[in-house]
């Protein structure tokens, strides 16, 4: 909830340096919580899309339905829409215009929702929030993650029960861990980042070979192989310090790591910053 005040206040500041006058600040509504349901369209195909602006952000599975859950919100335009249109479903956060929206105390926005065990392609797109995902036991064919100043606790705990053709995840000044990734079962993984710290976590069962690419400026990032798993990281930009830690051998800006089974090939590309290797 503090990424939230923090997003809207330097808004605000923004807004009063370029010299606009902004609208005193709004008073908070009695706080609603409002049950959010939706049921499966009738579609061989189905996109969940989340547009999330600011607040708590809590994912996990266990629904009967495509989605089922709560939105808990104190400001009118807060209250979340359904939009769906075949087998394409969006559920997004109001008619707020954030460059205009200035901050006040005692703001809330919570989404706590569940997701259904059908195929479906997810993406999140999101502002300044926290987020908190558990998605072992669903069946993502896709994933996408597009967010900005975040703060983000992701895990796969169990295997996804369909392939994942690509999981992209884009996000800018942010604080992101995830875990349990090898049980995504993605093919393709993309990951920017602007400044900040990251841990990914490629514990779980690798079942195919997987590429990795990361993109990244001034940040630290932790990845973690388990012991066992055949993994090739190559390191591209000069400013970068590598800590690779036991188990890992070096060939100029190729690391790797033996194993068995399927292979793990990052590409990293590096403006300046740390990265750990290690399992």
């Amino acid at each position: 909830m503090y990424k939230l005040l923090t997003f809207i206040a330097i808004l605000a500041l923004t807004a009063l340096a370029c010299g606009i006058n902004a609208p005193e600040p709004p008073t908070p509504s009695p706080e609603v919580t409002e049950e959010i349901n939706v049921d499966y369209p009738d579609s061989k195909e189905i996109s969940l899309k989340l547009s999330f602006g600011a607040g708590d952000l809590t994912l996990a599975p266990g629904a009967e339905r495509l989605v089922e859950g709560t939105a808990t919100y104190n400001y009118e335009d807060f209250k979340p829409e359904i939009v769906e249109d075949g087998g394409n479903v969006e559920i997004k956060m109001g008619n707020v215009e954030f460059p205009n929206f200035p901050a006040f105390d005692n703001l809330k926005n919570e989404w706590d929702f569940k997701l259904g065990a059908e195929p479906i392609d997810l993406r999140i797109d999101a502002g300044a929030y926290d987020g908190t995902y558990e998605f072992g036991g669903l069946a993502l064919s896709n994933l996408t993650i597009q967010d900005g100043a975040a703060n983000v606790e992701l895990n796969f705990s169990e295997p996804n029960l369909t392939e994942m053709s690509s999981f992209r995840y884009s996000t800018g000044a942010s604080d992101v861990s995830m875990t349990g990734l090898a049980n995504a079962n993605f093919s393709i993984f993309d990951f920017a980042s602007g400044a900040g710290d990251y841990t990914l976590d490629f514990s779980g069962e690798l079942q195919r070979d997987a590429s990795v690419k990361i993109e990244t400026g001034l940040s630290n990032i932790i990845i973690i192989v388990p012991d066992g798993v055949h993994a090739i990281v190559t390191v591209e930009g000069g400013l970068s310090n590598v800590n690779a830690g036991s188990g890992w051998s070096r060939n100029r800006d190729t690391y790797e790591q033996e194993g068995e089974g399927p292979t793990l090939t990052f590409i990293i590309e590096m403006g300046a910053g740390n990265l750990t290797l290690t399992r």
